[in-house]
């Protein structure tokens, strides 16, 4: 039972960071890390590395970056473009690390549910962005953005406390990503296609001929 317990707390943490890392790759980073070097938690082997000094405040530093760059409009789609490159690969490579030294096979399938689950995440994100980004205001992007590191934050601490209720809630999200991004993409597209027609062109940028 208890071996059981263990690996169903590795398996919730492997996916929390795939899916954190897909909203704010640097939160996750840096509080894993501080809360590893204060010994709140015992991280696992490869994941020992956050509690570096020098890794917690590179983590530290870019999170007050991403802060401040996510609470402005237009900013932070632009933000979100460039981190497609950055929050995927480190989904991936979390996820990964999560599971400890075991058979490479189980390293391999956290990595591509990691990726899978940090894409899904970082999609949702950075499509709802470019819906609120149509409106002027910057109200409700600084409230998305404090809303993703609550969620970031809250999402961790139950991983890390409530594995069975995390990966429950985890299911929950797959189900709802599933049903939201195409009709993000829908919007996104209708979004773009007004944008074009006002420019006095008739083609939609986003359709592929």
């Amino acid at each position: 039972m208890d071996n059981f317990s263990h690996t169903i707390s590795l398996l919730s943490l492997s996916m929390a960071l795939g899916w954190a890392s897909g909203l704010n790759v640097y939160a996750t980073v840096f509080m894993l890390g501080i809360l590893g070097a204060m010994g709140s938690i015992v991280l696992p082997p490869d994941l020992l590395i956050l509690t570096h000094p020098a890794v917690l405040m590179a983590s530290g530093f870019m999170y007050v970056v991403e802060f401040f760059a996510d609470k402005i409009p237009g900013v932070d789609s632009g933000w979100d473009v460039l981190h497609t490159f950055v929050r995927i690969p480190a989904g991936v490579v979390l996820a990964a690390a999560a599971v400890g030294p075991v058979d490479p096979a189980v390293v391999f399938a956290a990595a591509i549910v990691g990726g899978v689950l940090s894409a899904g995440s970082h999609a949702g994100k950075a499509g709802i962005r470019v819906l609120i980004n149509s409106s002027p205001e910057p109200f409700t992007n600084w409230t998305a953005s404090v809303l993703e590191d609550i969620l970031v934050i809250s999402g961790l601490w139950l991983a890390l406390t409530h594995p069975y209720l995390f990966l429950l809630l985890l299911v929950g999200f797959v189900l709802f990503m599933l049903w939201l991004l195409p009709r993000l993409w829908k919007a996104i597209r209708r979004l773009f296609g007004a944008i074009a027609r006002f420019f006095g062109k008739k083609t939609d940028p986003l359709k592929i001929e």
